[in-house]
């Protein structure tokens, strides 16, 4: 056992000057989550604990994000494979900084509304992308036998780093929060510029412009045959078509409580930047303790559909515990618990069922490196 745990942290130190950047920004990222409830409350409703807009704001920003990146994710990975890693990094670690510069400078109104504009934007190009081709910059360096180990220590760090951030905001002052996050997200990109090295050899060209607008052309063009081609695959297949519909679904019913969570605990609890901090902090511990300890023991006595049906019980009871207005213990209880039987996904075969675009590489990873 500590002999496998060594080779697994072996594999780690040709990825250091990844994973620290990639950290700090994960916790950068983080340590912003629970203050922005207060932030954008205070700003757009002042005087009040509920604010409709926030919420209306924050549902069309997850549809404008979600229809962009089905054409911007797949981009960006082709340009990764063309013109190296590196660069793709570069760009989609250094879009986070601007949305929270503007805060960090002014908390107005008006500023407010220039956050959400730029965060969209960083949004469609950061969200889901860093990690997809953090992963491809793994599978260029470790061996294909190795990798999986790889991965799950990476997913570690993922969860750590958010535990990090969390912790941070529960201890800093408010108003210091957007610039400590401001500092640590330009340490990212400038560690990276200096230290981390390309995997990808490209050929030198001689009409760079031409070629990379042929290279986005072809990608839209793959694109979208490969969405046709995708769309008939599921409905020839029994099996994907309940898989689609199961997703469907729960990503329907989900996506919505989860982007008004912190606003509704605000609004119905009074709860401020603090106790957001420690319920973020204790779902990340719950996280790590799921993966690495819990599934192990549980998924092969009880099977991955069992599990499936568990986390999609505790999410529906996790729902209504909310609409009926439960005592704080009692949702606060329930949320731990759908806590960990949604992390019981993320760590098996049917992560991406529920886990967003952090699953889909997991999973796609270690089925088709």
């Amino acid at each position: 056992m500590k002999t496998m745990a060594l080779n697994s942290m072996n594999e780690l130190k040709p990825l250091i000057h990844l994973l620290l950047p990639l950290c700090v920004h994960w916790i950068a990222e983080e340590m912003t989550v629970s203050v922005l409830v207060d932030v954008t409350t205070n700003a757009l409703c002042p005087g009040k604990t509920t604010c409709s807009q926030a919420i209306y704001i924050t549902g069309l920003q997850q549809t404008v994000v979600g229809i962009f990146k089905m054409v911007v994710l797949p981009l960006l990975g082709q340009l990764a494979d063309d013109y190296g890693r590196k660069p793709m990094l570069l760009l989609t670690v250094s879009t986070t900084i601007f949305p929270f510069a503007l805060l960090a400078w002014d908390e107005s109104k008006a500023f407010v509304y220039a956050y959400y504009v730029l965060r969209t934007i960083s949004y469609i190009i950061s969200q889901g992308s860093i990690f997809c081709i953090a992963v491809a910059y793994v599978a260029d360096i470790v061996e294909e036998s190795k990798r999986a180990a790889t991965f799950g220590w990476i997913t570690g760090l993922f969860s750590a780093s958010h535990v990090l951030g969390n912790l941070l905001a529960r201890f800093l002052p408010g108003e210091y929060i957007f610039g400590v996050s401001i500092v640590l997200l330009i340490f990212c990109p400038v560690y990276m510029k200096l230290f981390l090295s390309e995997t990808v050899r490209t050929n030198p060209r001689r009409d760079q412009q031409s070629t990379c607008l042929s290279t986005i052309f072809k990608v839209l063009q793959d694109r979208y045959k490969s969405m046709r081609n995708s769309v008939n695959v599921v409905a020839n297949s029994a099996t994907l078509r309940r898989i689609a519909y199961v997703s469907f679904f729960y990503e329907l019913g989900m996506s919505g409580i989860t982007s008004v969570l912190l606003y509704y605990l605000k609004s119905t609890f009074g709860f401020n930047k603090n106790q957001f901090s420690e319920i973020l902090m204790l779902v990340g511990i719950g996280s790590i303790f799921s993966q690495i300890l819990v599934l192990p023991l549980v998924n092969p006595l009880i099977g991955e559909k069992v599990i499936l049906c568990i986390a999609l019980l505790a999410s529906i009871i996790y729902v209504s515990s909310f609409h009926a207005s439960f005592y704080n213990t009692l949702c606060f209880t329930i949320n731990k618990l759908q806590c960990f039987v949604t992390f019981y996904l993320s760590a098996g075969n049917s992560l991406w069922l529920g886990m967003g675009a952090l699953g889909m590489c997991h999973i796609f990873f270690l089925l088709f490196s």
